[in-house]
């Protein structure tokens, strides 16, 4: 949505200035095109090179020999010596016109034509030149990029496993526990001629949600943490820890190759995968809400202790799904407090979306 925005904005701006200024800017408009032929010549350079840059690292690869490495690098020689030659002639055309009829040249102002590429957004408004937008780098383009990175955002259900305990008998409310993960990955293809199996790690903030039942929350006494009744009753008793965590997983399943004399990519959309891994990390704080009446006031109380809770955290965690959305599952090795005479350790359950 901000992308078309931003091309309704210069659309609507570069029709408001061309007609303040009046049929004078052809004048300028040439010296601009004369410029361009310049330019021209040095983009169609700059593009040959990055194709042959591509194809001696095939070569090094071993993927073609070096007769068929020849024949390509005269082939993308020929293609932009004949882009330079077109090109120019079309600037020369177009400077012709605009001189032989001072300016004065019937177009389609409204004419707004859009490019989306790989290295950017390139677009043009009426006879304009070419602009490029959003653009993600300079830099040649690669021929085969083995590692692709995501923003991970994943939602669900949060609870607590404990000795001795059914899930069922949880003190803590199932459809009122949450957790909420927010991180990027990184996404490394393991093998050289199959994206079969990838390498997918990187970091996440992960912030575990308990919400007791029965009017309860957390108290700490003698080094031991545990819910009692609190003395009103309770609007919200809400529990959470955040952590910093690394996962890595293995992550299995299809994709569809997609080759072409510049480029070749591995594409994961509408692909089944599986992914399988752990995580590691340091617990960054622990904090308990209450919110209560007392004597007709309302009253919210922000607890930021301790609670003896584990300062390392680490467990195991695995997907599966379909494309981008895939179902989520992760359980804390390590327990929720630390030396507690029972044990509990944190499960989650929910939706993970890589963006």
């Amino acid at each position: 949505m901000s992308r078309i925005l931003t091309y309704l904005f210069i659309t609507l701006a570069a029709f408001c200035v061309q007609n303040a200024v009046g049929q004078e800017w052809y004048k300028e408009r040439i010296e601009q095109l004369n410029e361009q032929k310049t330019e021209i010549t040095k983009q169609e350079k700059e593009a040959l090179k990055s194709e042959v840059s591509a194809i001696n690292e095939r070569l090094d690869n071993d993927e073609i020999d070096r007769e068929e490495a020849v024949k390509l690098k005269e082939a993308v020689a020929k293609k932009r010596a004949l882009n330079i030659e077109n090109r120019i002639a079309i600037v020369d055309n177009k400077i012709s016109l605009l001189e032989r009829n001072e300016g004065a040249v019937l177009q389609n102002d409204n004419e707004f034509t859009i490019r989306d590429e790989e290295d950017g957004i390139s677009f043009r408004i009426g006879d304009g030149e070419p602009w490029t937008i959003f653009r993600s780098r300079d830099r040649p383009l690669k021929y085969d990029r083995r590692t692709n990175s995501d923003f991970v955002f994943a939602v669900g259900l949060n609870n607590a496993l404990i000795d001795g305990q059914s899930l069922e008998d949880s003190p803590y409310k199932i459809g009122g526990s949450r957790f909420a993960e927010l991180g990027w990955s990184w996404r490394t293809r393991v093998f050289k001629n199959s994206n079969f199996l990838r390498f997918n790690y990187g970091f996440s903030f992960q912030f575990n949600g308990l919400k007791p039942k029965d009017n309860q929350y957390f108290v700490t006494e003698n080094g031991q943490v545990m819910l009692e009744e609190f003395e009103f009753d309770l609007k919200k008793s809400k529990f959470r820890t955040d952590n910093l965590v690394f996962p890595v997983h293995f992550e299995f399943g299809p994709s569809k190759l997609r080759k072409t004399e510049k480029t070749i990519r591995y594409s994961l959309r509408n692909q089944f995968r599986l992914g399988l891994g752990a995580y590691g990390g340091f617990n960054l704080g622990t904090r308990q809400k209450l919110k209560y009446n007392r004597n007709g006031e309302n009253v919210k109380d922000k607890l930021k202790r301790g609670y003896n809770t584990s300062n390392f955290v680490y467990g195991l965690s695995g997907y599966l799904g379909f494309d981008g959305i895939v179902l989520y599952a992760k359980y804390d090795l390590n327990p929720i407090f630390k030396d507690a005479a029972i044990e509990q350790h944190n499960i989650s359950l929910g939706l993970r979306f890589d963006l």
